[in-house]
């Protein structure tokens, strides 16, 4: 079986990599000319250079390969300029369907990584209820939106194209930098938290959401979409908490700040950003996301139809993570 993995230099690509070739997959990782290659030293990956930003392009480019299955992990989650997020999560997906559809690519599955925030702030009235698969998404940042617009073209496909969306909550682990900062300013000696109204949170350890990709490419139904988290709900200081446990216990100060103070910092975030060239953590989209209340989500579905099964609760996930920080000198 041959597979085309997308994204393949980034955090959860690598992972995925790294899955498929112990699955004995032929395994094909789509990266830029620029991109690291860090985590993809296995002499076994064959490397594509994908330009996802021209359909002509991709066909040139992909002429010649029959591909089995295709997992579009490529992405970005934070840009200078909101345009870049159409450009590179909607358009970019669709320029490489079409690719696909033009060399009547054989696929048994196109795996699209979507996210939870594609629904936004919804269900925020106490006491939270799972966001499920019939509400209507409503996202709040922009990040959601061109996932969202990702989504809703290949519904338009129809079952003319074999893909299935899965839509993680927030993805944690070993190589990932923005829960990362969260580790970093414990170790400084300060959490800061937002807003006092209660936060119910949900994660999902990086293994897991891998597994359930390759559960949708071997039983997802075509067109159908999924959450994915790790079956718990969380309040907003325990993995804080849990990632100062891990630490030792250093001394830290708490500070949780109301939200309009979140909103002047992320206002000057994304300014200065802008200004420098640089991406920040703290820009508009952050705001929406760390204001929001309410992460719960049906995974119900996935368990039921794929045999999604979460093997990782948080309290071992900060713990391999933290390790693995510690053991890579990131901390």
């Amino acid at each position: 079986m041959k597979i085309l993995i997308t994204g393949a230099s980034g955090f959860i690509g690598s992972f995925i990599v790294e899955e498929a070739l112990s699955r004995g997959f032929d395994t094909w990782a789509a990266v830029r000319r620029s991109s690291s290659r860090e985590y993809l030293q296995d002499k076994r990956i064959h490397f594509i250079e994908l330009n996802l930003s021209s359909k002509e392009q991709l066909v040139e480019q992909l002429k010649g390969h029959e591909f089995d299955y295709v997992v579009h992990a490529a992405g970005v989650t934070k840009c200078i300029n909101k345009q870049d997020f159409h450009r590179i999560n909607t358009e970019g997906t669709k320029n490489l369907v079409m690719a696909l559809r033009e060399l009547a690519m054989p696929l048994k599955k196109f795996v699209f990584v979507s996210s939870l925030s594609v629904f936004g702030a919804i269900r925020e009235q106490q006491p939270y209820e799972e966001i499920r698969e019939t509400d209507t998404p409503m996202p709040n940042t922009a990040y959601g939106k061109s996932k969202l617009e990702a989504e809703q073209w290949l519904e338009g496909l129809g079952d003319t194209f074999p893909y299935v969306i899965l839509r993680p909550t927030g993805v944690y682990g070993p190589r990932e930098k923005d829960y990362f900062l969260m580790v970093k300013s414990i170790v400084g000696h300060t959490d800061f938290a937002v807003g006092y109204k209660q936060q119910d949170i949900t994660f999902v350890y990086v293994t897991d959401v891998v597994q359930a990709m390759f559960l949708a490419c071997e039983k997802g139904a075509v067109g159908r979409k999924y959450f994915l988290s790790d079956g718990e709900v969380y309040q907003s200081a325990t993995f804080s908490n849990l990632i100062h446990e891990e630490l030792g216990r250093p001394w830290w100060i708490r500070v949780t700040a109301p939200v309009w103070v979140l909103r002047i910092v992320t206002f000057f975030g994304e300014y200065i950003g802008r200004m420098t060239g640089k991406i920040s953590a703290l820009n508009n989209d952050k705001y929406n996301i760390l204001r929001q209340r309410n992460w719960r989500c049906d995974i119900g579905p996935a368990r039921e139809e794929l045999g999604y099964d979460p093997k990782v609760q948080l309290p071992e996930g900060v713990r391999r993570t933290v390790s693995w920080y510690k053991e890579n000198k990131w901390i």
